[in-house]
């Protein structure tokens, strides 16, 4: 079947189960090893780790799960890491999912792709690749991971799947090291490999709680500055407000408000069934019990948790642009419901951007008459809008 077929297909079925909890989309993380050293990663742990290692689910384990979540009704599934093809068996796993009738994501650095590896994704074609490219020279990309001669193995790995037309998308995570090369990075993605390109300036502190990779995140007139930029991104951001503009429900107390528990689900390298990559708590350990029970007890009761108390979020009407989730408070403060300053600054900033109104919708610091609303309305004037 095609894959706009399957498409069709899958969204056929979506409709019919709209009010029913049904995991039509997950993520593996097959690993968290990685064979580069990215300073911005949340989650990369060392090639040699043998703790890690030891701990990951078997082939077995993984066969079994994917029979359980394909039963349990999974379209859908996304393969990341750490990076994926560090994994000693990984292509077994892989070809397991793709007989089950998967439609199977990869993510992936692309410097560990082979000759050999490319032919059997050829023959076993996935619905997609994306592979992160983080600078379009070698002293940039290798600012970035660490690890010298990582940028002609990244290359490589480009050049062998565009030549057997493998269904390729690139990206790039954007940090003070990159941000400089990242039109041409879109270039060289858009117009000389003719493939899709996308970029995040998003980066969180480490699933350890650690914030040193936030000492490359860009602050967050330089995010804006960057939607601003490129008018295909202003415009995907225009047409995501028409959809999404407005506070939460009167009616909602869920904490969290995404399909985390109600339409997708995350397993991480261990076997533990969780709502969210970001989150490494509320987790269902698979190797004692089955994706069923996990998925339609313990999920089900994390993914209908109420908030504890209101904040300035909760009447919030640009709060789907910034991003703030459980996970993110989590990481950054330590509590779930605590608003993220920084994604709390860029979600104003872009509606300045935008045009938007931003009504009031309690002690918000950035609205009128907030505590920084002049510094905000400073960095609107640096930044033309």
């Amino acid at each position: 079947m095609e894959s706009q077929q399957y498409e069709d297909w899958s969204l056929r079925i979506y409709e019919s189960t709209v009010g029913q909890r049904v995991p039509l989309s997950g993520t593996i993380e097959i690993t968290q090893r990685c064979n580069l050293n990215c300073a911005h990663c949340y989650n990369n742990l060392p090639l040699q780790g043998q703790t890690s290692q030891g701990d990951e689910l078997n082939e077995e384990e993984h066969h079994r799960i994917l029979d359980e979540i394909t039963e349990a009704g999974c379209l859908w599934l996304l393969y990341t890491g750490g990076e994926i093809f560090v994994r000693k068996g990984f292509l077994n796993i892989y070809t397991h999912a793709k007989q089950k009738g998967l439609l199977v994501t990869l993510f992936t650095n692309g410097t560990l792709i082979t000759p050999k590896v490319a032919d059997y994704l050829n023959e076993w074609r996935p619905y997609s690749i994306e592979i992160s490219l983080y600078g379009r020279s070698r002293e940039t990309y290798e600012g970035v991971t660490g690890i010298s001669g990582s940028y002609d193995r990244c290359m490589r790995g480009i050049r062998l799947l565009t030549e057997r037309q493998l269904p390729l998308k690139l990206k790039t995570l954007v940090s003070r090291i990159n941000r400089h090369e990242l039109w041409e990075m879109q270039r060289f993605a858009e117009e000389d490999l003719g493939v899709e390109f996308r970029f995040d300036a998003m980066i969180n502190p480490r699933l350890d709680r650690s914030k040193e990779p936030l000492s490359l995140r860009l602050t967050p007139e330089e995010v804006v500055q960057l939607d601003l930029q490129d008018p295909k991104r202003t415009d995907e951001w225009k047409k995501f407000c028409d959809h999404y503009h407005g506070p939460l429900p009167d009616d909602s107390k869920r904490l969290y408000q995404c399909g985390g528990g109600i339409s997708t689900f995350t397993i991480d390298p261990t076997g533990m069934l969780g709502v969210c990559e970001l989150s490494r708590q509320d987790n269902y350990d698979l190797r004692k019990g089955s994706f069923r029970k996990g998925w339609g007890s313990f999920i089900l009761e994390t993914s209908q948790r109420e908030r504890t108390r209101p904040t300035k979020c909760t009447a919030c009407e640009i709060n789907d642009m910034c991003g703030m989730c459980p996970p993110n408070g989590e990481l950054e403060n330590g509590d779930p419901e605590e608003p993220v300053d920084f994604l709390c600054q860029v979600a104003h900033l872009r509606a300045y951007g935008l045009g938007l109104t931003v009504a009031d919708h309690g002690e918000c610091e950035y609205c009128m008459g907030g505590s920084r609303y002049e510094d905000l309305m400073q960095s609107v004037e640096a930044l033309g809008i």
